[in-house]
């Protein structure tokens, strides 16, 4: 089907912000056992972005307003947000990454460097960001999972947020990647910044995303258009 005009927050991102009431707690059934992501006041970052893009590829505008609990779109993003994690195997991701470490580890011998775990700045840079540049390259929004925190908790899978990659600026090791924040609503000046020069180091990912906490690395996460509601 024919690709839609560019994704841009501002015309293709909802008007509202990822702020809703306290209400019942959503519950997964995860391979860690049933883990509750939070009340809907902890944020359905998730079901936006993906209902967003849903959106997009139907080529219709989204609503305005911000849609109450008993509305089809707040149902909608809800079964949006589930799918959004892709049980168990995007669970299972976010997981393991919250307990990896930020750099490469390993040790040397013999003058030659063993690497014995890759950290996340090295599968960020090198393995998911050419994924989600080549989707960017074809003129797809690529929906991306950030880790935000080291932890072996499964309750903090909720603390990590989802955003979508709509566009990029490269100069030399230097990338900007342009996201719709859920957060931050129709602003087109969100962005995360990298340098890929040493993905085997620790890196910083430079943010301005409506959250308090850093980004560890992100990866592109598994998108299937849905038919959204109106």
């Amino acid at each position: 089907m024919p690709i839609p005009a560019t994704f841009l927050p501002s015309r293709c991102g909802f008007a509202f912000t990822n702020t809703w009431p306290s209400q019942p707690a959503l519950v997964l059934d995860t391979p860690f056992g049933h883990i509750s992501v939070g009340d809907a006041s902890g944020g359905l970052c998730g079901g936006m972005v993906f209902a967003a893009l849903d959106y997009w590829h139907a080529g219709i505008a989204p609503p305005d307003d911000q849609p109450t609990r008993d509305q089809s779109l707040y149902t909608y993003m809800v079964r949006r947000l589930i799918d959004s994690w892709h049980l168990p195997l995007g669970v299972t991701q976010y997981f393991q990454w919250m307990n990896l470490p930020d750099g490469d580890t390993g040790f040397t011998a013999f003058g030659h460097r063993v690497v014995v775990e890759r950290g996340l700045a090295w599968r960020t840079i090198h393995t998911q960001w050419p994924q989600i540049r080549a989707d960017l390259d074809r003129g797809i929004p690529a929906a991306l999972g950030i880790v935000t925190v080291a932890s072996h908790r499964p309750q903090d899978l909720g603390r990590n947020h989802q955003v979508l990659a709509c566009g990029y600026d490269l100069t030399g090791h230097a990338c900007t990647v342009r996201v719709y924040d859920p957060n931050q609503a129709q602003r087109d000046d969100i962005s995360i910044r990298f340098d890929a020069s040493a993905p085997s180091a620790p890196t910083t990912f430079h943010h301005n995303l409506g959250i308090d906490e850093p980004i560890r690395g992100f990866f592109r996460t598994a998108y299937t258009p849905g038919t959204p509601p109106g």
